[in-house]
């Protein structure tokens, strides 16, 4: 039987590097950012949407969507975050599920997927598991601006919008620190996966 693991975090806490850690060791890793790409591509009904409700400034001159510019709109604004959730949001869940029955059809012991949202859109009853990629409040701050090319209040407002790490972190079954050096964080992954697939003899 597949054991599901979701992973999330914080914004910039590490989570695409966790998940390639598991994409290195073997095991499918469906990436929720990459979803959210596909379903707001050019010439989708997704796309249509956002630029009606948030305007033409957020296309950029190659028909993509400039997620840098939509985030700066949206981001200290709950109003204008809840609507862009309640355009994508869906999209974005049906071709998860999607992606996570065919995932499971490949009969791998562990499928992985990198949820960034897992808690905030309520989705850790697909998984049997979740693990938390931490770093300390003051790097992730760090990282985040550096990152986006954002100044520290746009940074924290970012960080504010999903819930604290620290909630995740409590509510999570694992978690992984990504403030240790490169090979630390690699045998921290190769050590969760051994405890998966021996805890639970798949």
């Amino acid at each position: 039987m597949t054991y599901k693991l979701g992973i999330t975090g914080g914004i910039a806490t590490g989570k695409t590097t966790v998940a390639n850690d598991f994409r290195a060791a073997g095991y499918p890793v469906i990436d929720l950012d990459v979803i959210a790409r596909a379903v707001a591509a050019p010439g989708s009904k997704i796309l249509s949407q956002l630029q009606h409700e948030f305007g033409s400034m957020i296309i950029q001159g190659d028909g993509t969507l400039n997620r840098g510019l939509l985030g700066k709109v949206v981001f200290g604004h709950p109003r204008r975050l809840s609507k862009l959730n309640a355009i994508i949001q869906p999209a974005i869940r049906e071709r998860f599920e999607r992606e996570l029955a065919e995932a499971v059809a490949t009969g791998a012991d562990l499928v992985v997927a990198d949820v960034p949202l897992l808690y905030e859109q309520k989705y850790e009853d697909y998984f049997d598991g979740v693990a938390v990629v931490t770093v300390p409040a003051k790097q992730q701050q760090e990282r985040l601006a550096v990152r986006d090319g954002l100044t520290v209040n746009e940074a924290l407002a970012r960080i504010d919008a999903q819930l604290p790490l620290d909630e995740k972190v409590a509510r999570a079954d694992f978690a992984i620190n990504t403030d240790v050096p490169a090979e630390l964080r690699r045998v921290e992954v190769q050590q969760l996966i051994a405890h998966i697939l021996n805890t639970h003899k798949l």
